[in-house]
C-alpha cells in the first residue's frame, strides 16, 4: 500500500526566493483538474502540474547530502513505498477518495535546483521524480492512499 507523506506548495502571492524553493508545508489540500494544487504559483503547463518524488529516494538522495525536507527538492508530493521514477509515462495513480494525476514526464532538474542545492542535478538524474498532470481534482490529504489505477512500475 502506498501513502501521501507531503504536500507542499508555493502560494500564489508568495515571493520568490534566490536561496530555496519556497514552499509551505499542508496537511490537505484541493487538487484542480489541468492545473495542479489549488493556489499553488507552480500550478499549470499542460504536463506539469505536479513534481512528485518518493519518500524512498529522498532518504537515498538526503544520505548523498542533498537537503530534504518537503519543499527543499522542489517538489510538492512525496509518496511512500512507491518508486515514482519507476513508472511509465501514462500512468495513472489515484489519490485520496477521487483524485487521479497521469505521469507525463521525468523531472530533471534545473540551474535553480542545482543553485539550491549546491550539487549538479546529474548527481540526483534518474532519482528527481516525475511531472504529473491531475486529471480528476479532488481533495487530498497527508495519510491518503494512492492506489496505481493503470501503468505497472517498469
Amino acid at each position: 500500500m502506498y501513502k501521501l507523506v507531503s504536500i507542499v506548495y508555493r502560494p500564489e502571492t508568495a515571493q520568490s526566493s534566490p536561496e530555496a524553493y519556497t514552499r509551505i508545508p499542508l496537511t490537505e489540500a484541493n487538487l484542480v483538474a489541468g492545473y495542479g494544487i489549488d493556489g499553488d504559483a507552480k500550478g499549470g503547463g499542460s504536463d506539469r502540474n505536479l513534481n512528485i518524488m518518493s519518500a524512498e529516494t529522498m532518504k537515498e538522495l538526503g544520505s548523498e547530502g542533498f537537503t530534504v525536507e518537503p519543499g527543499k527538492m522542489g517538489e510538492q508530493l512525496i509518496l511512500d513505498g512507491l518508486d515514482i521514477d519507476s513508472l511509465p509515462k501514462g500512468a495513472r495513480l489515484k489519490i485520496g477518495d477521487t483524485a487521479c494525476v497521469v505521469v507525463t514526464i521525468p523531472r530533471t532538474g534545473c540551474s535553480k535546483f542545482e543553485r539550491f542545492q549546491g550539487k549538479r542535478r546529474d548527481d540526483a538524474a534518474s532519482r528527481l521524480g516525475m511531472m504529473a498532470r491531475v486529471e480528476v481534482g479532488g481533495k487530498i490529504a497527508v495519510g491518503d492512499t494512492v492506489t496505481i489505477v493503470s501503468g505497472t512500475p517498469q
